[in-house]
């Protein structure tokens, strides 16, 4: 037996390494010193002994610590490695006094799951906050390609009442769209048709896009002719009086008796005064211009033919470059105010390029709320009843315009009924302004030159309803609130219906000054009115085509935009705008194929929502026989060709609405004839390639009718493909003057987008 030298031996508390070197250990796992010395182990030799756990704070491993159980666990980046760390230390052969390997497993595994935690928590928390993240229930799809372009839809999708998702906006480079603009579905609706024939376009198969392109240079070289050049000051040349008398009373019959802007009796007064005195040194600018205007909106209605456009486009232009101007003296009165809803809409009738409407008559609407316009007169210090009625006439007109604006352009409109406490326009004729001081309004069973404007008044907190539901920002966007606000619209419509129809059937349709109802006035009131209950359903169109939830939004668009159509196109079948008779071819049809914006852009589009409801009648079909189609909604595909013909042949440049209503025929031609897919392809190229034998020789002949030879014309247009070959589709599409389709690198859904440049962009 050993002899006890009488001292007690302390448990070694230190680790091996410590010991060894003779130093202070902090005993931790591992120690200070092996951490510093980057030790493989750091082993504790007392078995009976071990080291404490990792007190707060303490680090079990190189770059990660171990907190209390009350502190969170940071976690960074190198908390992964971190735990692998953990593992090396722990290893299984070490002794049973370090951490045994199913212990540090498990701490490995709870980190890991904290880390886990933590991660989630960050990326909920940066979906919240971040900027660009997206609405719950909600998803952007990227659709790209080189004939389609590049945009990204806003879907909605598991709503509370909405089996299918809702596309909300779409977005396209810097531009977007909110769910009242036609390319927000239009564009998906159509979208297989360019994926089916883009192949063959671009790789040369088919020499359609060759002929594609010489038409849209040649539109090119025929709108820079018609252009003035800039700035051109306004003149005092005029047309005929004759000719000038009759574009008044086209004015008059048209845009005045829909929005009241002027006061008949005093126009018709400085009219005859600038007659009388037309060569005068001094002549009367600001009138003068405001004449120039009226015959520009005019002469859309003034013949079949548009032959007054080339003027028309130079009023207008004389008239941008006269408001333009710099301005030394305040220009903000009625009068200015008047000048410029005249220019807005002359502007998009003619086509003369600008801003989007929408834009436009933001600026006004607030140059209307700085001369007080929003507040009723009865508000204001006591004026006469003729600038009463003159400033109730003039708000109720911005309102409609920026409404109808908002609709086309899928911008919202920034408007609420709290924004004013103007009444709408009494019922006075225009004369009873001005032949006593204190007139009487006629009762509202009589007929007079405002009653059109005070019935859609009635209808505006519906409409109003409508565009926010499909443009704002906070819609909640369910279907049920559609139909709640379909219930509204169509209360609104029969009210007004009634209201038409009673001045229709009885003597109080022509007002005491001779004022009656036209046929016109209540086809454009009834025009209008479908547009807003189209466009409450066109969301639910597409997913309506495969979705049972929604066969009541697929009927009311196909029924809405059958009688859209019907009312910008008469039954007659005409093949030809030369055998048009007076009585075919009335007002609305002729604002329809000439005009710019509004009336051309609702046509088209009820023209493609028919074709696509044909289209996937014969799609959904499995049966061995031909399937019976409406006759009524087939014949539409052939008018639409024609139509979108008469449009070249007024004067339309852009053939891209021909283009679009040739190959969706062609794709329903081919799917009633049972034709395979292949078939149906090369019926889609030849309808493409078909666009420049029916087109090309109506641009040419309004070319020639410029003065421009025939062989300066080929040299043109040759030069103007060459110059311009990264820009082949821009600047003419049936909606937008930018391209449809692209060659290289641009964006060729600009022919549906770019509404700042378009003269057929929906907009008044």
């Amino acid at each position: 037996m050993a002899e006890h030298d009488g001292r007690r031996r302390r448990p070694a508390v230190s680790c091996s390494l410590c010991r060894k070197r003779k130093i202070r250990c902090n005993r931790e796992t591992p120690c200070s010193n092996c951490r510093r010395a980057r030790s493989g182990a750091c082993i504790y030799e007392n078995p009976n002994h071990p080291p404490p756990s990792p007190s707060r704070n303490q680090t079990i491993g190189p770059g990660l610590a171990v907190p209390s159980s009350r502190e969170s666990i940071p976690i960074d980046s190198s908390s992964h490695s971190s735990s692998s760390h953990v593992a090396a230390s722990t290893d299984p052969s070490t002794p049973t006094s370090q951490l045994s390997a199913q212990d540090a497993e498990s701490l490995k595994l709870k980190l890991r799951i904290r880390q886990l935690e933590d991660q989630l928590s960050k990326s909920t928390l940066q979906t919240i906050q971040s900027p660009v993240s997206t609405p719950p229930n909600s998803s952007i799809e990227k659709t790209s390609s080189h004939l389609g372009g590049t945009f990204h839809v806003l879907c909605e999708t598991g709503s509370t009442g909405q089996p299918q998702s809702i596309a909300r906006s779409i977005t396209h480079k810097t531009r977007l769209f909110g769910q009242s603009h036609w390319g927000v579905n239009g564009v998906l609706l159509i979208r297989d048709i360019w994926e089916t024939i883009e192949p063959h376009l671009l790789e040369g198969r088919s020499n359609a896009w060759m002929g594609i392109e010489r038409c849209k240079s040649l539109a090119r070289v025929i709108k820079a002719r018609r252009t003035p050049p800039w700035p051109s000051p306004p003149t005092s040349d005029l047309p005929s009086k004759v000719i000038a008398d009759a574009l008044v009373d086209c004015y008059l019959r048209t845009t005045e008796a829909i929005y009241r802007v002027l006061h008949i009796p005093t126009f018709r007064r400085d009219y005859q005064t600038l007659w009388l005195s037309q060569n005068s040194p001094d002549p009367n600018t600001a009138f003068l211009v405001q004449l120039k205007l009226v015959l520009a909106i005019g002469a859309v209605t003034y013949d079949k033919q548009f032959s007054l456009r080339a003027s028309a486009v130079h009023w207008v232009h004389e008239s941008i470059a006269w408001i333009s101007e710099p301005k030394f003296k305040s220009r903000l009165d009625i009068p200015i105010l008047q000048t410029s809803l005249l220019l807005l809409i002359a502007q998009e009738r003619v086509g003369a390029g600008g801003d989007s409407i929408w834009i436009s008559i933001g600026t006004v609407f607030k140059k209307a709320v700085f001369l007080g316009l929003h507040r009723d007169p009865a508000h204001l210090p006591k004026g006469t009843v003729f600038v009463a009625e003159m400033r109730r006439r003039l708000w109720n007109t911005i309102l409609e315009m920026t409404l109808q604006s908002s609709l086309s352009s899928g911008g919202p409109p920034f408007i609420s009924l709290d924004d004013f406490d103007t009444a709408p326009p009494g019922n006075f004729d225009d004369d009873q302004l001005v032949a006593t001081n204190d007139p009487v309004p006629r009762p509202e069973d009589v007929f007079t030159q405002v009653s059109i404007s005070i019935a859609l008044h009635k209808t505006f907190s519906q409409r109003l309803a409508v565009v926010k539901f499909l443009n704002d920002l906070s819609s909640s966007g369910t279907y049920e609130e559609t139909l709640r606000l379909d219930a509204q619209l169509w209360t609104a419509y029969r009210e007004l219906g009634r209201t038409l129809q009673a001045f229709s059937k009885s003597g109080t349709g022509t007002s005491p000054t001779g004022s009656s109802l036209s046929p016109f006035e209540i086809r454009a009131v009834d025009f209008e009115m479908h547009r807003y209950l189209s466009s409450l359903h066109v969301p639910y169109f597409g997913p309506a085509l495969h979705e049972t939830a929604y066969a009541f939004s697929r009927k009311v668009v196909v029924d809405s935009s059958l009688k859209i159509w019907r009312a910008a196109y008469p039954s007659s079948g005409l093949t030809s705008i030369t055998e048009a008779t007076s009585s075919d071819w009335d007002d609305l049809a002729q604002l329809a194929v000439c005009s710019s914006g509004f009336y051309s852009t609702v046509t088209i589009h009820a023209a493609l929502l028919i074709s696509m409801e044909l289209r996937t009648q014969l799609q959904e079909e499995e049966s061995l026989v031909p399937v019976p189609l409406r006759p009524d909604l087939l014949t539409v595909l052939d008018e639409a060709k024609a139509w979108c013909l008469r449009g070249n042949e007024v004067g339309e440049t852009n053939v891209k609405g021909y283009l679009l209503m040739s190959v969706v025929g062609a794709q329903v031609e081919g799917l009633q004839r049972g034709l395979d897919k292949d078939a149906i392809t090369q019926l889609l190229i030849r309808a493409a390639e078909n666009v420049e034998e029916e087109c090309l020789p109506i641009l040419k002949q309004i070319a020639a009718t410029q003065g421009q030879e025939e062989g300066a014309e080929e040299d043109m247009l040759l030069q103007e493909s060459v110059a311009t070959p990264g820009e082949v589709m821009e600047d003419w599409g049936f909606m937008n003057p930018d391209g449809m389709f692209d060659l290289g690198n641009t964006e060729p859904l600009n022919w549906i987008f770019n509404d700042d440049i378009d003269h057929r962009m929906p907009t008044l």
